[in-house]
């Protein structure tokens, strides 16, 4: 591979991460990718003494930088609402976010669980006054299994699960248990401390 050949290699790269980055649904990633993208479209563009190009990557770089900033260090102010398992406003956003459901949790079905008999814990988590979360469980002895932990999409920086480990040793939860699909989870499971203990994963609160 000549050298030509490696640098138009390093344009395209950086393209790709831009315009990939715009479709990320979480506006955290979306940033993250967009500012690897430009930066190495920046490289690319002082390589090949395209300097207008460069200088407008390097402000997306620093325009990028300074929301990261300001996402890092904005604290979101969350409520955790107990409902009922019927609960209508509940039904209509699990409906409304069905698929974005299925896709997180693979195989999972909502309103047709041989265990939902016994549910009990079910909660909506609302950031000023808006639902971003849903937390459906079992608890029995003040250990909680978790059948759902689920987060819009906006929201999926780890801020919710770090609120909920606080406000569910509140309701007097001592041990938070998860043994569903994990393919998504891994990052969110070790970021929130938890341990797997035989067949699933637990976290002590």
């Amino acid at each position: 591979m000549d050298r030509q050949t490696i640098i138009e290699l390093v344009g395209y790269i950086g393209s790709f991460l831009v315009l990939v980055s715009f479709l990320m649904t979480s506006v955290f990633k979306l940033r993250i990718i967009n500012t690897i993208g430009s930066i190495i479209f920046m490289v690319y563009a002082l390589i090949i003494h395209s300097y207008p190009t460069a200088v407008m990557n390097f402000c997306l770089v620093l325009i990028n930088l300074r929301f990261l900033w300001k996402m890092r260090h904005t604290s979101h102010h969350y409520d955790l609402i107990k409902v009922e398992e019927d609960d209508r406003y509940l039904q209509y956003i699990l409906k409304r976010q069905h698929e974005d459901i299925e896709k997180c949790f693979p195989g999972i079905n909502i309103h047709e669980d041989e265990n939902r008999a016994d549910v009990n814990r079910t909660y909506i988590v609302t950031c000023e006054g808006n639902p971003v979360g849903i937390v459906v469980g079992k608890e029995e002895d003040k250990v909680m299994n978790l059948i759902l932990d689920y987060s819009f999409p906006e929201y999926r920086d780890f801020s919710i699960g770090l609120f909920l480990v606080k406000r569910l040793k509140e309701e007097g939860i001592s041990k938070l248990i998860y043994d569903g699909p994990t393919e998504n989870h891994m990052t969110y499971l070790d970021k929130m401390g938890f341990q797997k203990v035989g067949e699933h994963y637990e976290r002590k609160i």
